[in-house]
């Protein structure tokens, strides 16, 4: 089987990617009315929440809280608002959170601040008495949407004609569950920023060959540290006949890298580097491995969310950092560390626009909706789908972290 060519489609979480951006360093969240007007989708909400001021929504969401007890559990991720996070029970990059949601059996609902493919892990991992829901349903992702199931099952179809033994899929956390699914299906893995490397080790020992979804960016960054070479590195295209190349092309190759990438971590450029060392002679610079090859090389260090919290935290006062990553993390660390000078890279404000939708009123909404006994935008992933995927989380739950 070869696929077609098909014509190419952007998602449109990417192309909102734009909307939130500012030059101004305001983050601070405006009554819900007044950011509809951002032209992104946005889950339509009742009346009641649209005009509420920000401490109007903060009381409300600690009363229906409260009122919930045990029965609540609020995930967030560093990306979220601060007016979210300061009600997370626990926070963290889609690592730890995934590790939250497995060990956590008691409580009966689990509100996800994230984004869609990180309810739908939580809902694979948590227990069969546990509801998951994700406060806003616009909450998706770009990365995501740019592997769509029937692309991937293309691939792997016209892959496995090729090469007939040795190839192991890994997929990105940034997944739909259909993608995590596929991997459990034929023996692969899933990863994150945090383990990127060990899980490619860790396919390496099974198979000769790795097609890699959907973060083209960090399948090659995580190659290049193990010693592959880019000449081994090829990139599959969803929109052409065998994804743009030869048979000898994918023979040749160790690593296939789907053609996907985040919206928030390409915006980052050497340039933007080059500036803030001209600004900052001691400055250590710091960007996640979703961004492009040549920023990851001319910066000093890279890692994923927790790994840039933690080098920061242990860093001496004094110290200076310019961080490529998603800008309320960023902030958050600036307001946390203050004996340190901490800014973002890209002096363009642009949070990630999926993240972003996570407005306290929908959290007030959905927590209200719990105490009057009514269960809103639950997160399900159908048995077979949640077994497979299921295989392919827990073999990355084993790996040791890096």
């Amino acid at each position: 089987m070869i696929t077609v060519e098909r014509q190419p489609k952007v998602p449109i979480t990417d192309i909102e990617q734009s909307a939130f951006c500012r030059t101004d360093e305001s983050l601070e969240a405006k009554p819900l009315i007044e950011e509809f007007k951002a032209k992104v989708e946005w889950q339509p909400l009742p009346k009641d929440y649209m005009g509420l001021k920000p401490d109007e929504l903060s009381d409300r969401i600690a009363v229906a809280r409260a009122k919930l007890g045990d029965q609540l559990m609020i995930l967030g991720h560093h990306y979220q608002r601060d007016e979210i996070i300061k009600f997370a029970d626990y926070r963290g990059d889609s690592y730890l959170l995934s590790q939250y949601a497995a060990k956590q059996k008691e409580a009966e609902y689990v509100v996800f601040c994230g984004v869609h493919f990180m309810a739908e892990t939580a809902d694979i991992l948590t227990g069969p008495n546990q509801k998951v829901i994700l406060p806003n349903m616009k909450a998706g992702c770009s990365m995501a949407d740019m592997a769509p199931t029937e692309d991937a099952l293309d691939a792997w179809a016209d892959l496995s004609a090729v090469v007939l033994d040795g190839l192991i899929p890994v997929t990105y956390m940034n997944s739909t569950a259909d993608i995590k699914a596929l991997c459990g299906r034929n023996e692969g893995i899933v990863c994150t920023s945090s383990n990127a490397t060990e899980a490619f080790q860790w396919a390496f020992r099974r198979g000769e060959k790795i097609l890699f979804f959907p973060d083209q960016h960090l399948g090659r960054n995580t190659s290049l540290k193990l010693g592959i070479p880019v000449e081994e590195m090829v990139v599959w295209n969803p929109f052409k006949p065998l994804g743009g190349l030869t048979e000898d092309e994918i023979r040749n190759s160790k690593v296939i890298l789907w053609q996907g990438h985040c919206s928030v971590h390409t915006r980052f450029t050497v340039k933007q580097i080059n500036e803030a060392r001209e600004k900052f002679p001691d400055v250590q610079v710091v960007v996640h491995p979703e961004c492009v090859q040549e920023v990851v090389e001319a910066a000093d260090m890279d890692g994923s969310t927790e790994f840039i919290i933690k080098v920061v935290e242990d860093a001496p006062a004094g110290s200076v950092f310019g961080i490529g990553t998603e800008i309320n993390l960023v902030s958050r660390l600036a307001k946390e560390n203050p004996d340190k000078t901490i800014f973002s890279l890209d002096p363009v404000v642009c949070p990630c626009a999926t993240m972003y939708r996570i407005h306290p009123a929908y959290l007030a909404w959905v927590a209200e909706g719990l105490v009057a006994g009514k269960v809103a935008n639950q997160i399900t992933v159908n048995e077979d789908t949640a077994h497979y995927a299921r295989l392919a989380l827990e073999q990355m739950l084993s790996l040791k972290r890096g």
